[in-house]
């Protein structure tokens, strides 16, 4: 068995043929490389004729057997479909119980390993691809439990009552919002402040607004200057173009080398910190 992250950049998802395969969104995004929405849902169109079983997506995806000849089956953090939790209740740290509603039956009392909702709804996901392979019920919850996580995926650092640090990945706006909605639903009555670093030109010039608005949901941003990775500098793209649109109570721009001195004298709550960098 090969478990892989398919990435759909420069449609490298489409070397892939797999016998089970998740697809968790179809949001605009390597604009740089598919120039519209409607280029990107085309790909992962081509994506879903190419696997050979089972096809797991979200609801409202728009997927349809039109698309493929794999079996299609719905998952979801707690809307009623093939896969979803409910019975879901949360601890002061913000791991859940819930019971993972299969169409075989319930699996109940399940706890996630690691905090926030959005991971209840990845391991909804992860659980359906193991249940569908033929792995025993037991297994996946024993195996939902122990998930301690991976490296910057809401990475939890430090987590005391005075001071919690988070690092995560999340580089696209519906990423982001996701992430600030788990902590916010973690943490309802603290502080909440993000250190954000734009990840390529093409994506801050592109999602600007979708940024803008993620982010304006924090206490308060630090934005950092823009992460190029691969790409060229482009004229009059700058962080400024988020920046400006932010309306989070409080923000500074900043750039990568002076963040570690503002933090000095920064007093923290919660501290999030996102993007590909």
């Amino acid at each position: 068995v090969m478990v892989a992250e398919a990435d759909e950049f420069a449609l490298s998802f489409l070397q892939l043929h797999p016998e089970i395969a998740v697809i968790t969104a179809m949001d605009a995004d390597h604009l740089d490389i598919y120039s519209d929405l409607r280029h990107v849902q085309e790909a992962f169109r081509q994506f879903a004729s190419q696997v050979t079983g089972t096809l797991i997506t979200k609801p409202g995806l728009d997927i349809t057997g039109k698309d493929t000849s794999a079996r299609i089956l719905r998952y979801s953090f707690r809307e009623p479909c093939d896969f979803y939790a409910s019975n879901l209740s949360k601890d002061t740290d913000g791991h859940f119980t819930f019971d993972l509603n299969t169409p075989d039956g319930t699996i109940r009392g399940c706890r996630c390993g690691i905090p926030g909702w959005v991971n209840v709804e990845n391991s909804v996901a992860a659980a359906a691809a193991a249940l569908t392979y033929g792995i025993p019920p037991e297994k996946v919850k024993a195996a939902i439990a122990s998930y301690r996580g991976v490296k910057r995926r809401f990475d939890v650092h430090i987590n005391t009552p005075g001071c919690t640090y988070i690092d995560d990945y999340a580089h696209h706006p519906k990423e982001i919002a996701a992430a600030v909605s788990s902590i916010r639903d973690i943490y309802p009555d603290r502080k909440l402040t993000v250190i954000f670093q734009p990840h390529l030109y093409t994506r801050t010039r592109d999602f600007a607004d979708d940024f803008a608005e993620a982010l304006s949901h924090v206490d308060k941003l630090i934005l950092l200057d823009i992460y190029p990775a691969r790409e060229e500098p482009i004229p009059g793209v700058t962080s400024e173009l988020i920046f400006n649109k932010v309306n989070a109570r409080q923000k500074v721009l900043v750039r990568k080398d002076g963040l570690m001195d503002l933090l000095k004298d920064e007093p923290v709550d919660v501290l999030m910190t996102l993007g590909a960098g």
